[in-house]
C-alpha cells in the first residue's frame, strides 16, 4: 500500500508540475500566427479585389489564389516549425497542448475547405465557399480558448471571444464581396496582432 500511495503522490506531483510549466512557459506559436494573418489576410483582400472588379481575372482565379496561399503557408509552416523545435520550452505542457490544438485547427480548416470545394463542384454553387471565414474564426476561437486555459492569460480569452464574435460578424456579410476585407481585418485582430504579442513574450531562455 505504501508503494501504491507513493506512486499516486508522484503522479499527482508530476501532473502539478506539468500544469505549472504550462502556465508559465511562453507559447511559441507567434511566428505561425503572424504568417497566417499575413498570408490569408492578403489573400482575402485579393479575392475582394477580384470580386469587386478592381482586378480583371478569370473567375476561376479565385480558387487558384487560395490554393497558392495554402502552398505558401504550408512551406512557411514547415520552416517555422523547424525553427520552433530548436527553441527552449518547446516540450512544455503548454506548448505541446496548444501546438496540438493549432495543428488540429489547421487540419480541420483544410478538410472543411476541401469538402466545400467538392460540394461547390457538385452543385455548381460556389457561394458555399463564403462559409469558410466563419469556419476559420470558430476554429481560431477554440484554439485560443485552449491557449487561455493552459496559460491562464486573460487576453487570450478575449482573443477567443473576438474570434467567435468575428465568426458571426463575417456571416452577416455573406453574399457580398465585403466579407473578405472584413475577414482580413478580423484576422489582423485574432492572428497577426496576438502572434506579434507572443513573439515579444519569448525570452532568450525559457524556465
Amino acid at each position: 500500500m505504501t508503494r501504491e500511495t507513493q506512486a499516486i503522490q508522484d503522479d499527482i506531483a508530476y501532473m502539478r508540475s506539468l500544469a505549472h510549466e504550462g502556465r508559465h512557459t511562453p507559447l511559441l506559436a507567434g511566428p505561425i500566427l503572424v504568417t497566417a494573418g499575413i498570408v490569408f489576410g492578403t489573400t482575402s483582400l485579393i479575392q475582394w479585389a477580384i470580386q469587386s472588379g478592381f482586378v480583371r481575372l478569370n473567375p476561376w482565379s479565385q480558387l487558384w489564389v487560395w490554393i497558392v496561399a495554402g502552398v505558401v503557408f504550408a512551406v512557411a509552416l514547415t520552416v517555422l516549425i523547424g525553427r520552433i523545435q530548436k527553441k527552449p520550452g518547446v516540450n512544455s505542457a503548454g506548448n505541446k497542448a496548444v501546438g496540438a490544438a493549432w495543428e488540429g485547427v489547421g487540419y480541420g480548416i483544410f478538410v472543411t475547405w476541401l469538402a466545400l470545394v467538392a460540394l461547390s463542384f457538385k452543385t455548381g454553387q460556389w457561394s458555399w465557399m463564403a462559409v469558410m471565414p466563419t469556419v476559420v474564426l470558430v476554429a481560431y476561437g477554440s484554439a485560443w480558448m485552449i491557449g487561455a486555459a493552459m496559460t491562464r492569460t486573460r487576453w487570450m480569452s478575449y482573443t477567443a471571444l473576438a474570434s467567435y464574435v468575428g465568426a458571426v460578424a463575417v456571416a452577416w456579410f455573406m453574399g457580398s464581396a465585403t466579407i473578405y476585407p472584413v475577414f482580413a481585418v478580423i484576422l489582423l485582430a485574432v492572428a497577426l496582432v496576438p502572434g506579434i504579442v507572443l513573439m515579444r513574450q519569448e525570452p532568450s531562455e525559457v524556465v
